[in-house]
């Protein structure tokens, strides 16, 4: 029997709202599981996150996608030029959770974050599909195929419900990067966007692509379930 296809939202540091979200969906070795990307930076324990989605990969078929946060944090290793832009984005949020201190002994960015940690990261994807999703951190070019997409797009575009069109490809887009204020998924029924702002005050999400199932969970763990995304034909 073929498994499920599960998508994570944004999480950016809030390790026991993952938890939480991995605890309720319970993946399993015939599962896969897409994570939308934007795993560190701003909430208080990307090294949490990082652990976790490393263990992950262990007991699922785990797809990482990779978010804006973590390209930025991949350029500033491989160039300290670019270092002021990743901490301008969140980043002393996950130096914190590794265990620097403002004022504290001056290291390279690299010693701080295990290599391990930086082996997660450097292979994400920039996308993935099935016969009827496809998975991107933040958004796309409709009417350019998946592998031609450019990066601007892939890891920075924001979804503006009032002016998103569909793919051509016709499959059901899912998507985080622009937070949901609400808390709630954006439904636009060609398009999901699951980033709904845990970090701030609302939840992280993961959704069941094929059942429209949610599990949420909140920066403190705290779980609800929800019901009726329009997530379309079983992925």
């Amino acid at each position: 029997m073929a498994g499920r296809t599960i998508a994570i939202g944004d999480i950016h540091g809030c390790a026991d709202a993952l938890a939480a979200v991995i605890d309720a969906a319970a993946p399993d070795r015939t599962d896969t599981v897409v994570t939308l990307g934007d795993y560190i930076d701003r909430g208080p324990h990307s090294r949490g996150v990082l652990e976790q989605l490393v263990a992950l990969a262990e007991r699922c078929r785990l797809v990482p996608l990779l978010g804006n946060h973590e390209e930025v944090l991949l350029d500033a290793v491989r160039d300290t030029r670019r270092l002021r832009r990743w901490l301008n984005l969140g980043g002393p949020d996950t130096l914190r959770s590794y265990g620097w201190v403002a004022g504290g002994p001056r290291r390279a960015l690299a010693d701080w974050i295990p290599a391990s940690h930086r082996e997660f990261l450097a292979p994400c994807r920039s996308y993935y599909e099935t016969a009827t999703h496809f998975f991107v951190h933040a958004g796309f070019v409709p009417e350019r195929p998946l592998a031609e997409q450019p990066a601007l797009a892939l890891r920075w575009r924001v979804t503006d419900a009032t002016t998103a069109v569909p793919h051509h490809s016709g499959k059901v887009a899912i998507v985080g990067h622009t937070p949901q204020q609400s808390g709630e998924l954006l439904d636009l029924g060609f398009l999901l966007c699951i980033d709904t702002n845990c970090v701030r005050g609302g939840w992280l999400t993961a959704l069941d692509t094929g059942t429209g199932q949610i599990w949420q969970a909140n920066r403190a763990g705290q779980l609800r379930m929800r019901n009726g995304a329009s997530a379309g034909p079983s992925a």
